[in-house]
């Protein structure tokens, strides 16, 4: 288990130089799943500490969030072990909180409690990172997201400090396209575990990322479009800020005067 393809080590550097995502002496935390981006994270990061010049750590943690009784840890911590990388399981009752607070959406609590468990466990284990598996088609699905659910551009980074947690979230497989992790299968050989999500296929990301898919069919440059409209640099034209009615009052009374006289 010490195998990474050129294009997919060059992805993985690319990203690592680009935004910077790994200094020395880095303790960064791997959030690991079980699912294909986070075994596939996991793989990546542990051929490039045996790669890279930069001395990084890596620990790894699972967050349990017990949707179901017999969810396999057992199968990821002999993963990890194999990695050489330290590991370990907590259990979170999201499910639980999840059936007590239905008027919220289940997405949002369970993101919620997932990131704050894996902050709090990094902040205790003395990591300084925290690195998360979310791809291409991840970034490119939350920003039509953005726009088409709460009419804003927008869509998470690379990289993101947190300042109330001091701790830094990195996203190295920022370059993959979903396709190709999921064509890693066979580099790494873990047949990843099923999301335990009682929601998983049902979400309003399944349903951006079906809208996407039957866009490409009409026009297969969607996707590339999208993804160059996540740039700074992309933005053109833009209304100004709608202006409250204070604002406009002066205005609004400059063009009353003007029309009684």
């Amino acid at each position: 288990m010490n195998h990474l393809p050129q294009l997919y080590f060059s992805k993985l550097m690319r990203a690592v130089v680009e935004f910077q995502l790994i200094e020395e002496e880095d303790h960064i935390l791997v959030g690991i799943s079980g699912g294909k981006d986070s075994i596939f994270l996991t793989y990546a990061l542990a051929i490039l500490q045996k790669r890279l010049k930069k001395k990084f750590s890596l620990h790894a943690l699972t967050i349990d969030p017990q949707f179901t009784k017999d969810f396999p840890v057992e199968r990821i911590a002999s993963f990890c072990k194999d990695l050489s990388i330290p590991f370990e399981a907590v259990s979170v009752n999201i499910a639980d909180t999840i059936e007590h607070t239905p008027e919220k959406n289940p997405c949002f609590t369970c993101a919620f409690f997932r990131r704050g468990a894996i902050n709090r466990y990094a902040k205790e284990h003395g990591c300084n990172k925290v690195a998360y598996a979310h791809h291409h088609d991840d970034a490119v699905e939350t920003f039509l997201m953005s726009l088409l659910y709460s009419g804003q551009i927008h869509t998470f980074t690379p990289k993101t400090y947190l300042d109330r947690s001091d701790i830094t979230v990195i996203r190295p497989l920022v370059y993959f396209r979903e396709a190709e992790i999921r064509d890693a299968i066979a580099i790494h050989g873990f047949t990843p575990i099923p999301s335990p999500c009682p929601l998983d296929g049902t979400t309003m990301r399944q349903d951006v990322k079906d809208l996407i898919s039957r866009w490409e069919k009409k026009d297969p440059q969607i996707y590339h479009h999208l993804a160059a409209a996540m740039r700074e640099n992309a933005v053109g034209e833009l209304w100004p800020k709608a202006q409250t009615r204070d604002e406009m009052l002066e205005t609004y009374r400059a063009y009353k005067k003007k029309s009684c006289t």
